[in-house]
């Protein structure tokens, strides 16, 4: 028997790249064009001059001088994208503009109709974690489109031929997580890549001297209800899956899973909930976000 062929939808047409300059930078432009080729979609590269307060009474020339160094940083930084795109004969295009950089990245893609934002994370705490706090995370909360992020890193390797050979999958039955694993799993099978969904019981709270004896069952079971769902979509496409309840915190939980199955890249929801807690997951993403080695897709 000859089974029907699905013909899905091309999730990602236009990916739009925000860039800071910095030489770390190279590894999302890499994510960006691999993916903008995958799919067949074109690059927008875009460079934001955080303008911030400016001092009274600047007229335009003065203006022109005072950003001057950082628009020439950002036409810079924006080639360096147009390159990397051109070298795999992608359609691209490039922009520098000035504002509060979050807010330029969201009106820039919806001004471009972009279906996938790449921004670049340090990884850091103190400065540059209120740093990731006011842009990268801003971005990926308020995004209406599926934004990668991905750890800058002045060191790291090319990207291999097939760079998303095994992708981990949080779960915890809410829409934002049913939308993460959409995205997802039109990726694993774009790469042809293992899924390893994961339900995380949060200790915190079913450690507490007050919760139920009987809660932790029960969550277990729908752990095991939500991951073996997703499961059964990704074989539904062809893909092999595992599944896997844990315990613990959930951003050291899924980092810990993340490690433990050498996954190459996370894909989660941004408005779901801690699993037993009610908290927003957009917490944990933000931890997870902040310290994952390997870039992280969210799905609000």
């Amino acid at each position: 028997m000859i089974l029907p062929v699905v013909v899905r939808p091309t999730m990602f047409t236009n990916v739009l790249v925000a860039t800071d300059g910095s030489p770390g930078d190279d590894v999302a432009i890499d994510h960006a064009t691999e993916l903008a080729d995958a799919y067949g979609a074109s690059v927008q590269a875009l460079y934001v001059v955080d303008v911030g307060p400016e001092p009274a009474g600047l007229d335009a020339d003065q203006h022109e001088t005072l950003y001057e160094p950082a628009e020439r940083r950002g036409r810079e930084a924006t080639v360096r994208v147009e390159n990397r795109a051109s070298d795999r004969d992608l359609e691209v295009a490039r922009a520098v503009r000035e504002g509060v950089p979050h807010e330029e990245i969201l009106a820039a893609a919806a001004e471009y109709d972009s279906d996938l934002i790449v921004v670049g994370t340090h990884g850091r705490t103190g400065v540059e974690r209120a740093r990731l706090g006011s842009t990268t995370e801003r971005v990926l909360t308020r995004a209406d489109v599926p934004v990668l992020s991905v750890r800058l890193d002045d060191d790291a390797d090319p990207l291999p031929d097939d760079p998303y050979d095994r992708i981990l999958l949080p779960t915890d039955g809410s829409d934002a997580a049913e939308r993460a694993a959409e995205s997802a799993l039109d990726v694993a099978e774009r790469y042809d890549a293992d899924v390893h969904v994961v339900y995380v019981i949060d200790s915190s709270v079913t450690d507490l001297e007050d919760a139920p004896r009987s809660i932790l069952g029960v969550l277990r079971e729908a752990g095991e209800s939500a991951t073996e769902d997703v499961a059964e979509l990704a074989r539904e496409r062809g893909l092999e899956a595992s599944t896997e309840v844990r315990r613990g915190l959930p951003g050291d939980e899924l980092l810990a899973a993340t490690q433990s199955v050498d996954a190459d890249l996370i894909a989660m929801g941004t408005r779901g909930r801690v699993i037993a807690s009610g908290d927003l997951l957009g917490s944990t993403t933000a931890r997870v976000v902040r310290r994952s080695p390997v870039p992280v897709l969210t799905v609000g």
